[in-house]
C-alpha cells in the first residue's frame, strides 16, 4: 500500500514540465561525441538512480557480443524508467564502464540510439574487469524529472 501511495504522488509530481537543460558553454571544445558536458536540473520532484545496470536478460543470460550486451543494458535501463514512470528524455547523466580492449564504436551506438535525440552528460570509462567475466560492460544513469 505505501508503495502505491509513493508511485501516485510521484507520477503527480513528475508530470511537472521538463527541468533540465543542456548546458555547452561557448568559451570550451564541444564534445567529442553525441553527449552534453553538463546538464542543469532545476527543481526536480523525481530522481532515479540506478545501480550499475549489467547486461542480464530476465533468463539469467548473458550475450557474447559486446553489441547485444549493450543492447540488452538498455533495454534493462528502460524497464526501469518505465517502471519509475519516467523516459529517456529524463536521462540526465551516463556511466558507461566498458571491459578494455572492446568495441567502443559500438557501445556508444547503442546509447545513442536509446536517446535518440536528447543527450545527456557521458561519462565512458574503461575497467580491466567487471564483477563476471561474462560481463563486458555495464551502465549506471542519473535521471530527473
Amino acid at each position: 500500500m505505501a508503495a502505491t501511495r509513493l508511485r501516485s504522488r510521484c507520477s503527480t509530481w513528475c508530470l511537472a514540465e521538463r527541468v533540465h537543460r543542456i548546458v555547452q558553454p561557448s568559451s570550451i571544445a564541444p564534445p567529442a561525441a553525441n553527449y552534453a558536458h553538463a546538464v542543469r536540473v532545476d527543481a526536480a520532484t523525481c530522481w532515479l538512480h540506478t545501480s550499475g545496470v549489467v547486461p542480464v536478460a530476465p533468463d539469467g543470460s548473458t550475450p557474447v557480443d559486446i553489441g547485444d550486451q549493450a543492447d540488452l543494458v538498455w533495454r534493462n535501463i528502460g524497464a526501469m524508467l518505465d517502471e519509475a514512470e519516467m523516459a529517456p528524455s529524463d536521462v540526465v547523466s551516463v556511466t558507461t564502464y566498458v571491459v578494455a580492449g572492446e568495441a567502443l564504436a559500438t557501445v556508444m551506438a547503442a546509447r545513442d540510439r536509446f536517446l535518440g535525440t536528447h543527450r545527456a552528460a557521458s561519462t565512458l570509462v574503461t575497467v580491466a574487469a567487471l564483477a563476471q567475466p561474462a560481463w563486458r560492460m555495464e551502465i549506471a544513469i542519473v535521471a530527473a524529472r
